[in-house]
């Protein structure tokens, strides 16, 4: 016999997506504003909170795990602050639709296992254009004959004689060149769900898709090469 739902008991599940806002609250404070404006509106009481800190490229949820099993111990309901947030997450989508859970979202409460089970068909299939769409890109940049891994660099340039102006120049035109072949790159990362530095640091390694001087990517030139591309962007 199925246990009965209780929707005037909650079980909160917050999520933030890198260990700094974790660590910060920054994200959190808002979530749980919402949920307690939704409690109260409703005279729910909260059982539990739940707050995820995850990076872009995870797809394991423990605390979402944890939720949804003291939801259904308990009879309670899920309740998450935005459902909009979450509705690109496919792995998330499908865990809420297959855990059988009551869930509620605060910024749509009308959601339901039909909404949430078209939401994951459509995030799964933007998981897949974004990914056909950044190798295109890269594939793309290659037959323009872009050398994504190693282009000239200032060492080149030194060992060839060239110095001074010509040098900074040279360099300034190739580093824009390499941020202007990898920014659709990084538009596409960035849409999938890996927004901070550090996820799109592994997600480029993990493409093979070298820096400039044909290392590994890190949180601080991914940094730069954003910068670069925002002033790129300004510039047009």
């Amino acid at each position: 016999m199925a246990r009965s739902t209780a929707p005037n008991r909650l079980v909160a599940y917050e999520r933030v997506s890198t260990a700094r806002q974790g660590r910060s609250g920054l994200g959190l404070e808002a979530q749980r504003a919402a949920i307690d404006a939704f409690a109260g509106a409703r005279s729910a009481e909260v059982l539990a909170r739940f707050t995820e800190v995850e990076s872009g490229g995870r797809n394991d949820r423990p605390e979402l795990d944890k939720a949804l099993s003291l939801a259904r111990l308990t009879g309670a309901t899920l309740v998450i602050a935005k459902l909009d947030r979450l509705s690109r997450n496919a792995a998330f989508l499908l865990t809420l639709q297959a855990s059988g859970v009551r869930f509620l979202a605060c910024d749509m409460p009308e959601a339901n296992d039909l909404t949430v089970g078209i939401m994951a068909l459509v995030a799964q299939a933007e998981r897949d254009a974004i990914s056909r769409r950044t190798k295109e890109a890269l594939a793309a940049a290659k037959a323009r004959g872009v050398r994504l891994g190693n282009p000239n660099g200032a060492a080149a340039l030194k060992r060839a004689g060239k110095g001074g102006t010509a040098l900074h120049e040279t360099v300034r035109h190739n580093a824009d060149s390499f941020a202007r072949d990898l920014a659709p790159v990084i538009a596409a990362l960035q849409s999938e769900g890996h927004t901070s530095l550090r996820a799109l640091a592994t997600e480029l390694n993990a493409r093979g898709i070298q820096t400039r001087r044909g290392g590994r990517w890190h949180v601080s030139n991914v940094r730069n090469l954003r910068s670069r591309i925002a002033q790129l962007h300004a510039v047009t």
